[in-house]
């Protein structure tokens, strides 16, 4: 029995160094998949980028060096994401790390409810992620020490006014990590989730409200990287914000739901 309970516990390894790693990171065209693909490279790992903007994502790759791939592909297009899984096989045989960093967003609220936008920012954020998951699993299996990262957000917490669509994709995707983490254990691949709070990106410069302890692109990045590393299952920041919201998972649904209830009249 205690045999079981070590194959089927969710693996948190430690990374000592990223030198030589080989990593796809789908979401790198701008923004923190942009930054943390910079600074992994600046490490010494393997990177293959894929976006869906095709000039940004190759002007990216010949910035991160030679040996980098540009593998443009729409995450919510699983025959597109196959096909850029075949051809890191036959560049490198294997993956020790994919990271989905992809994901988009705009505010609203109910009277700006938009079920087409809400729509598609469930299967980009959510659905794309597991399209990714399914299209990387023969990678990861032969990689070394595999590790694969979803990037949720601060909004999985709790249920926030104005995240109509948004908030539901990353609160699914949380749960899908949790998920894998334990499913994925026994094929020995590592997974982790990535809650960031607020960043200074393309989608943030759409919000029109205060968003307390925003952090930029680089900072986000280096919390990324720095976190994968580590044995935390959850990763998230900035710790003075997000905390707050990890936090609020204890509160009853009323006190929640009252306080929300204060942040739409605010």
């Amino acid at each position: 029995m205690a045999d079981d309970r070590r194959r089927t516990a969710p693996l948190l390894r430690r990374l000592e160094s990223w030198q030589g790693r080989r990593v796809w990171l789908i979401g790198a065209s701008d923004g923190i998949g942009r930054e943390l693909a910079r600074l992994l490279a600046a490490d010494g790992a393997r990177l293959a980028v894929s976006a869906r903007r095709v000039d940004e994502l190759e002007a990216l790759a010949r910035d991160l060096g030679p040996e980098a791939l540009a593998l443009p592909v729409d995450a919510t297009d699983q025959a597109a994401l196959t096909t850029a899984a075949a051809r890191l096989e036959a560049a490198w045989g294997a993956v020790d790390h994919v990271i989905y960093t992809a994901g988009v967003y705009w505010p609203m609220g109910i009277d700006t409810f938009d079920v087409e936008k809400a729509a598609k920012m469930i299967e980009v954020n959510l659905t794309g992620g597991l399209r990714v998951t399914a299209a990387a699993l023969p990678l990861l299996e032969r990689g070394h020490a595999p590790q694969l990262a979803l990037t949720a957000s601060a909004s999985a917490y709790r249920g926030l006014p104005r995240a109509i669509g948004y908030g539901a994709s990353k609160a699914g995707l949380y749960n899908l990590a949790e998920t894998l983490a334990v499913e994925l254990a026994p094929r020995g691949i590592d997974v982790r989730v990535i809650n960031p709070g607020f960043v200074r990106t393309r989608l943030t410069d759409m919000n029109d409200f205060r968003m307390p302890a925003m952090i930029e692109p680089e900072a986000a990045a280096r919390a990324m990287r720095d976190g994968l590393a580590s044995r935390h299952f959850h990763i998230h920041f900035p710790k003075r914000f997000t905390g707050l919201l990890v936090a609020a998972r204890l509160l009853p649904s009323r006190w929640w739901l009252a306080l929300s209830a204060r942040m739409v009249k605010g």
